[in-house]
């Protein structure tokens, strides 16, 4: 996959903490989940250290009644170091917040498909970092995912809703904006055409 360099990463991580987590946890997720951005939820892990909530905004797709998510920095990232001192998480989806519990997954048959998945439902995002991996073989998608670990998190109740990946909730959101949008821009340029007349 391919790696950030250190200036992208900390303001990644900026953005992240001023911007998306706070956007997502405010229940605008559905305004953030669509096919050209992919679909974000946040992870809410406990610091290894501090015991404290620690959240990350992640891409996700549901399979088979479970959350699946990736560690793109590797090993090291520190959301997947306190998921192993502790597995009890809770995840912030578009349509709520549930509890669970993470562990990564191993078994190449089950993170293969699983992570094909992740990566198509991560938009443009997703192409950039690993390519169009619908058409990837399964051993190339392992190789070229070799090192990045795959975590399935398991919930109680849960169903995808219309703004996870492959719902279509997005059109709505979108569509509304986009109707806004153009009233915005028709009123704008009505205002122009009689201000041109005085």
């Amino acid at each position: 996959m391919t790696r950030l360099l250190p200036a992208m990463h900390r303001s990644l991580l900026v953005a992240n903490r001023w911007f998306v987590v706070p956007a997502l946890r405010a229940g605008l997720g559905p305004l953030f989940s669509n096919p050209v951005t992919g679909s974000l939820m946040v992870l809410r892990t406990r610091g290894r250290r501090s015991g404290q909530w620690r959240d990350a905004p992640l891409g996700y797709v549901i399979r088979d009644g479970a959350v699946y998510c990736c560690a793109g920095f590797g090993p090291s990232t520190q959301w997947l170091r306190n998921v192993r001192v502790d597995p009890r998480v809770e995840v912030v989806l578009p349509a709520g917040a549930l509890s669970g519990n993470a562990e990564e997954v191993t078994d190449p048959a089950e993170w293969t498909p699983a992570m094909r998945a992740l990566l198509a439902s991560m938009g443009p995002i997703g192409r950039w970092t690993a390519g169009d991996v619908r058409a990837m073989s399964d051993d190339a998608l392992r190789a070229h995912g070799a090192g990045v670990p795959l975590v399935r998190i398991r919930v109680t109740g849960l169903a995808g809703g219309p703004f996870d990946p492959g719902g279509s909730g997005w059109i709505v959101v979108n569509g509304a904006l986009a109707l806004l949008a153009v009233g915005w821009l028709a009123r704008a340029a009505g205002r122009r055409r009689a201000a041109t007349r005085t």
